[in-house]
This record gives C-alpha cells, structure tokens and sequence, in this order.
C-alpha cells in the first residue's frame, strides 16, 4: 500500500476517479469468481476507475475499467478489492 495515498474499497471508489489495485481479498471470493476476475486482469497493482453503479440507488454491479477492458462485476466482488487513488508507488 502506498503511505501517501489511503487505500479504500472499489465499491467506494469515486465515479471516473482513475486508481490501482492496492490488496485482493480472495478469501472473500470463490475459487472460480477469483479466477474470472484474475482473467480480467485484476491483480495488485492493475490500473482501475469505476465507471457507473447499477441497480436500485446504486446497489447493485458496478461497471470498472481494468486496464483498457470495461467489465461489470457484482459488488460483494467489488468489495473485496481494495484500490488506492494517485499514481503507484513505482510511478512516482
């Protein structure tokens, strides 16, 4: 985790705010929900920004950008990523 940049959860991630993966929880994920989302992409370090919350009042998936691919994924997913705003430590 960077010192200067607190981490949050991508599910609390601001709307178009550009981030990168800080901690996965795969604990919190199924083996094969880890997998889909490993195929995506998604590891420490990957670029990520979250582009629209689903469903009713914005409970339901989320849309992100992974890199340069839009996926949605449901958000107890989403909530077991955690995400830090600014550059990483190795663009700095």
């Amino acid at each position: 985790m960077s010192a200067s940049f607190p981490s949050l959860r991508l599910t609390e991630l601001p709307l178009r705010q550009p981030a990168y993966v800080d901690l996965i929880d795969w604990s919190a994920l199924s083996a094969s929900d880890g997998q889909r989302l490993r195929e995506f992409g998604l590891c420490q370090g990957a670029s990520v920004e979250a582009l629209h919350h689903g469903g009713l009042l914005g409970r339901g998936p989320i849309a992100c950008k992974v890199g340069r691919m839009t996926i949605a994924m449901r958000r107890n997913h989403a909530a077991a990523i955690s995400v830090c705003i600014g550059p990483r430590d190795d663009e700095t």
